[in-house]
């Protein structure tokens, strides 16, 4: 495998197009600086003490979170997310809080049991305005975290939200019209300031692709030790993997399979990182923003992967959904929780009652708009092993009477 040539141990000090801490645009409540901490600084430190954010432990990515204490959840996989973003961003002169801060922050929105758990809420959140796990995110900064004393929420900064909001880029095309905005966006208070008709700044863009490294290669790494697929498998169909597995086997020989498979993903994770950069730094000679908002400004993304990395990825992507996002084992555990969810949720929505006391209060009746909301961010905020034992408690008379 043909690394791209970049210089890793090149830090650049900040550079004119990154996000500057110094200005800031502020919070929608105001509160005054610290010399500590640098706003972005302090929007991180709040994701990781939020209840949304330690509830990413008990989410899975692909497994339910009980099968198994090796494979990934939300949370390893947003660590591993925040550890490239950074690394990206040291080299590109990039604020490298604000880069994290916003790694950290991307799967807060997501609900138990990975996508059919995504997939359940919307589809019994249709006729009450949707579910999207971005803007469930939002929707948890802005309002849901009830911590503090002067308001609900984080109160993050605005480039923090922005990129929230917009890392996979931006919502509002020529098209586009606000009212098919997901709900949760739309009832922000003033959302029209997150400018959600431009691409985000370079931080956030950056934010975007580490999550596609790492669940890619995290994915792959989690189906191989899962045996869902074998090593020759992915190989016979996915040239770029079978290079990497070459490479460490010519350095290596004779080694196991399991270091083999290590050091393969660490391989492929430095080749994608390292496209990226050598593509970034062309496209930021070429466009020459001088500051955050021309980056904004641009009809296209400064961040990027290469168009012949991203052709020589595509194989990969249709084995992972193949072999192991559509494998039978996966599918019989993921057709599981889409029922918990959607169970969960009838129940709930027609007798509110049942849900905890703080929030059946403010419903509006059975099958009410307002019901609807408060118990889809109910289920939302469920960890995968919750959501299973108060299914159980709620289904089975076993699970009512408890253990002898």
């Amino acid at each position: 495998m043909k690394k791209p040539s970049v210089q890793f141990s090149a830090v650049l000090p900040r550079a004119v197009y990154a996000a500057d801490p110094a200005n800031a645009k502020g919070r929608r409540i105001g509160q005054p600086s610290t010399s500590e901490r640098s706003p972005f600084q302090r929007d991180k430190d709040r994701i990781i003490h939020s209840s949304a954010f330690r509830r990413l432990k008990g989410k899975t990515q692909v497994f339910v979170a009980h099968e198994g204490d090796y494979y990934r959840t939300r949370l390893t996989h947003s660590l591993e997310v925040a550890q490239i973003a950074r690394s990206i961003s040291r080299v590109l002169g990039l604020d490298e809080d604000l880069a994290e801060c916003l790694a950290l922050a991307h799967d807060l929105g997501h609900p138990p049991f990975g996508h059919s758990g995504e997939d359940a809420l919307k589809a019994v959140m249709e006729p009450f305005g949707g579910f999207d796990h971005n803007a469930q995110t939002l929707r948890i900064v802005d309002l849901l975290e009830g911590r503090y004393a002067e308001f609900d929420g984080l109160n993050l900064t605005w480039e923090t939200l922005e990129g929230i909001a917009k890392h996979n880029g931006p919502l509002l095309t020529g098209k586009d019209k606000p009212e098919d905005l997901p709900w949760a966006l739309r009832a922000l208070e003033d959302w029209q300031r997150l400018e959600l008709h431009t691409f985000a700044g370079a931080e956030a863009q950056v934010a975007a692709l580490a999550d596609d490294i790492a669940y890619n290669n995290h994915d792959l790494d989690d189906g191989l030790r899962a045996g869902l697929f074998t090593i020759a498998d992915i190989e016979a169909q996915v040239p770029l993997v079978k290079e990497a597995f070459d490479d460490v086997r010519a350095r290596y020989p004779g080694i196991s399979e399991d270091r083999l498979i290590h050091e393969a993903v660490r391989d492929l994770i430095g080749y994608m990182v390292g496209d990226v950069l050598t593509e970034s730094r062309a496209r930021l000679e070429k466009y020459a923003p001088q500051s955050s908002a021309d980056v904004r400004a641009l009809d296209v993304p400064v961040i990027s992967f290469s168009a012949g990395f991203k052709e020589r990825e595509k194989p990969m992507r249709t084995f992972l959904f193949k072999n192991m996002y559509r494998h039978y084992k996966v599918n019989r555990m993921m057709g599981q929780a889409a029922r918990v969810v959607t169970e969960l949720f009838d129940l709930f929505i027609k007798d509110p009652d049942l849900l905890p006391t703080v929030m059946s209060e403010r419903c509006d009746g059975p099958s009410g708009q307002k019901t609807a909301r408060i118990v889809c961010d109910y289920i939302a905020g469920m960890t995968d092993q919750y959501a299973v034992n108060m299914h159980r408690k709620l289904f089975s008379v076993t699970g009512f009477l408890g253990p002898e």
